[in-house]
């Protein structure tokens, strides 16, 4: 997902001059030797010369491959399990088809999101953190997905990162020093950084999106399970990222390789070219967040998008606009990608080691496909003091369940005054239902349909406002210290042509 500027080469490129050297030194030595005076006065000397250098040889042939090693073995970054363990099982939080897991660096316990797209872990947001050490830091320039300038990073080895028994005492990292890359405000729980291909590169990664739990298993040790519901297909693994292929149908099936992206939240991504046409039927929308900077584009269906034997029907996908995709200049053969909101209606076990995946469908298989039809985006903006009445029309007090605040000040005349989240419109799309009634970015929510959305979690909150076409959507707002209720009806965007 991102491109480092720096040249991380230099120990193999060294290595290979030195070789190159001592290869050419030995040419030199025989030249001067055949053009040194008559052939007939040298010629014991050639052949004496000849056999040293074709026993020069052949040492260099056994010793270049040992050194070859040297740098690696100095580089080798890995996560391991104790001896014997042959697998850790790890659960996680899966929040807008995103998966969250605990990961400690250097001591301190982060959340990353495990992001298949991505090579080295990079971190972010780390102000709610008393003390995070970082080892051995250097700055430099990265490149990600967005269509804004490349950012300042540090980037650090010798770092030790922990889960459960999982372990690597030297682990390279990023530190993104932008305080606007933030993914924690749109998800609403705390999010530190990212973490793909070291793991998966270690490991059999197996992922039950159905239980919401991880398996890492020893590759030596990790056989494969014998079931008619599942399917093993191969995976090509190109400069760390994983490619899966499929076919799409269009107007006619064609065949697809796409990135495998568990860092995705969205569906399918399909880059526009001579065979791969965008649908009439589309809208522009928002499509998510990269390193760089918002990502827009048109937002569409497909009749269909088959991978092996499975077929999602009337699939949700998505045109990026090109300006996104800077920091690839070559796209290769490469249509698309496949998302979280795809990837979790299977169970799918990656072997990046034999370049296999496995897919087995769950209970989320024939799950409809989520669209944004009020046309709200929602993120937290800090927190907001709201005051409650704990008791009914005779004075008595009910207890509640603990929301989200967490301080609360109670006064005798039975009012509570409790902390909660402030939650604000980040931004809305042009001529959709919430757009149209009057929603403006900014406005503070304080309740949909009649229900007070400090009770309920974000993604829970866009649930309330994504039902179903035709449902009608009742939101209370505050803007400029007044209160103002809105009201729209959700519709299916794709029944008008573009």
């Amino acid at each position: 997902m991102f491109r480092d500027r720096q040249d991380v080469g230099f120990s193999m490129i060294n290595l290979f001059s030195a070789t190159n050297i001592v290869y050419r030194a030995a040419s030199i030595v025989f030249s001067c030797v055949k053009n040194s005076g008559s052939i007939e006065k040298n010629r014991t000397l050639n052949i004496g010369n000849l056999l040293k250098i074709r026993k020069l040889n052949r040492f260099l042939r056994h010793i270049v491959p040992l050194l070859l090693l040297i740098p690696f073995l100095g580089w080798a970054q890995t996560f391991h399990l104790p001896e014997g363990q042959k697998f850790e099982k790890l659960k996680f939080r899966l929040i807008n088809n995103l998966i969250i897991i605990p990961m400690d660096v250097n001591g301190t316990e982060l959340s990353f999101i495990l992001d298949s797209g991505v090579d080295k872990p990079i971190l972010f947001n780390l102000s709610d953190q008393d003390s995070v050490q970082i080892n051995n830091v250097s700055e430099i320039t990265i490149k990600g997905l967005g269509n804004g300038k490349p950012i300042k990073a540090l980037r650090s080895h010798g770092n030790i990162f922990r889960t459960k028994n999982i372990e690597n005492p030297d682990q390279q990292l990023y530190v993104v020093l932008d305080k606007t890359m933030n993914f924690s405000p749109t998800l609403g729980v705390p999010i530190h950084g990212i973490i793909g291909y070291d793991l998966f590169r270690d490991f059999v990664v197996e992922i039950d999106y159905g239980s919401k739990f991880l398996k890492f298993h020893d590759p030596k040790s990790y056989t494969y399970g014998k079931s008619k519901r599942q399917e093993i297909l191969p995976l090509s693994i190109l400069h760390k990222k994983a490619y899966l292929d499929g076919n799409l149908s269009l107007k006619d099936e064609l065949p697809v390789k796409l990135l495998v992206d568990t860092g995705s939240s969205d569906a399918i991504w399909l880059f526009a070219d001579k065979n791969i046409n965008i649908p009439e039927k589309y809208y522009d929308d928002f499509l998510g967040k990269g390193l760089n900077g918002n990502i827009f584009g048109k937002r569409t269906k497909v009749d269909q998008i088959r991978i092996g034997r499975f077929t999602l029907k009337d699939a949700k996908a998505a045109f990026p606009d090109r300006q996104s995709f800077g920091a690839i200049k070559n796209l290769g053969s490469r249509n698309g990608s496949v998302g979280g909101e795809v990837l979790k209606r299977f169970n799918i076990v990656f072997d990046y080691g034999r370049s296999k995946i496995v897919l087995r469908k769950n209970r989320n298989f024939k799950a409809p496909f989520r669209y944004n039809l009020s046309g709200l985006s929602l993120q937290h903006a800090g927190m907001r003091y709201i005051s409650e009445s704990i008791s009914d029309s005779r004075g008595v007090v009910h207890s509640e369940e603990k929301t989200f605040g967490d301080v609360q000040i109670l006064f005798e005349t039975h009012t509570r005054l409790s902390l909660v989240p402030e939650i604000i419109v980040s931004g809305i799309r042009a001529g959709s239902p919430a757009h149209e009634a009057g929603l403006l970015e900014g406005d503070v929510i304080l309740a949909v349909n009649g229900k007070r959305i400090h009770r309920y979690k974000l993604q829970e909150i866009l649930e309330m406002l994504n039902q179903k076409e035709g449902k009608r959507v009742k939101v209370l707002i505050e803007r400029y210290n007044q209160d103002l209720m809105f009201s729209f009806v959700l519709e299916d965007m794709f029944k008008e042509k573009r």
